[in-house]
């Protein structure tokens, strides 16, 4: 009898854990983006506080960056991203590609180039996990670009999972010529990852200061870098399958950033492009470390333990 007993028991507990695995497996599927993109490229603007487009309205007019409004209005977007503190530029980079805060990665300063705290974790490569190192090491043979203006970002970033690490000059009001750089990269390319970073507005904003009609019209001429950098992507035929996203690691307020006011503190992100919700306000709080999350989601990536991002999954069409 007990034997008898003892067969049921097990067979109980066989087909207990088998539902369980299938429970796991299917957990995993339905966190994973049916609709994935093949390709993402990011483009960042230092120093671009939501504050100079922000002017009440759900979808603010944006006369002087018709581009970017065009993007929020076909895409997802939220003005009330928050950086990391202090809103500076190292630590905030450092975060977006991360996935954590300086509490974790150790980049804690406006220009910090090794971690000032020892991270809680290290890549075989010698730095934080990265969402660049998280792209290679699930797409091995993915085509990664990093193109930057400000000399600090090459220490923010895993460079050994990236296959193309561009310096640009610092651009001022011609920003041509970093275009020219990720406009001829993408095309020939067609990355499967891409980050372009222009040093503008944040060199007008401490020169002359944020939200000022210089600033403004710096925004404008970064704008039709954006412009140049869609139609790349449109020219290079893999719009159907991008996602392009525009964000910042911080704002700034008179002719600083560092502090804690919301001109400082609150940036834009903006989706755009293959299974992105339409006219989308993000509801949610969103942080700059989320945005390593986000890519990784777009990617179906696990993201490693450490980090602390929380993928921005609202923006997606089910």
């Amino acid at each position: 009898m007990k034997h008898i007993l003892y067969i049921c028991l097990s067979a109980v507990l066989f087909v207990l854990s088998a539902c369980g695995g299938n429970v796991q497996v299917e957990a995993q599927k339905s966190n994973q983006l049916a609709n994935a993109p093949k390709h993402v490229i990011v483009v960042g603007f230092d120093g671009f506080s939501a504050s100079s487009i922000n002017d009440g309205k759900t979808l603010p007019d944006m006369k002087h960056m018709p581009t970017l409004r065009s993007l929020m209005e076909k895409g997802s977007y939220t003005l009330k991203n928050r950086s990391v503190l202090p809103s500076s530029s190292a630590v905030n980079w450092a975060s977006m590609w991360m996935g954590a805060g300086p509490e974790l990665h150790g980049y804690t300063t406006w220009g910090s180039q090794t971690p000032d705290l020892p991270s809680r974790e290290l890549t075989e490569n010698g730095i934080f996990p990265d969402i660049f190192a998280m792209v290679r090491k699930t797409q091995p043979t993915a085509e990664i670009g990093y193109v930057y203006e400000w000399g600090g970002m090459r220490y923010l970033a895993d460079t050994l999972s990236i296959n193309y690490v561009q310096p640009a000059p610092l651009s001022g009001e011609n920003v041509e010529e970093s275009t020219a750089l990720a406009v001829n990269y993408i095309k020939e390319k067609k990355p499967n990852l891409c980050a372009v970073i222009f040093a503008e507005p944040d060199g007008t904003g401490h020169g002359i200061g944020w939200d000022t009609p210089e600033y403004i019209k710096m925004l404008t001429h970064l704008d039709k870098g954006l412009d140049a950098i869609v139609k790349a992507v449109e020219d290079a035929g893999i719009m159907d399958e991008t996602i392009i996203m525009v964000t910042a690691d911080h704002g700034g307020i008179d002719t600083g950033h560092g502090g804690i006011t919301m001109n400082e503190m609150q940036t834009p992100i903006v989706f755009y492009g293959k299974g992105i919700k339409k006219g989308f306000v993000i509801p949610e709080s969103t942080m700059v470390f989320d945005i390593a999350g986000t890519i990784g989601y777009m990617f179906n990536i696990e993201q490693p333990q450490v980090w602390i991002a929380r993928p921005i999954t609202s923006v997606f069409e089910k």
